[in-house]
């Protein structure tokens, strides 16, 4: 036979939904530019990615 759930109470249904939270994305400093931008990413500021210029950008 089947065996009915027990319950949950409030104070530990609560407690394992407080631990779902955004985290801060990481920030690296460009090279270039000394900018900050996301780490593997093309430097929305200068264009640059690992030494080379990848886009132009207008200033």
């Amino acid at each position: 036979m089947a065996v009915p759930k027990g319950k949950v109470s409030k104070a530990r249904r609560d407690k394992r939904r407080a631990n779902w939270k955004l985290t801060a994305p990481n920030l690296v400093e460009c090279p270039q530019c000394h900018e900050l931008k996301m780490p593997h990413k093309i430097c929305k500021a200068c264009g640059y990615y690992n030494g080379k210029e990848i886009i132009k950008v207008e200033d």
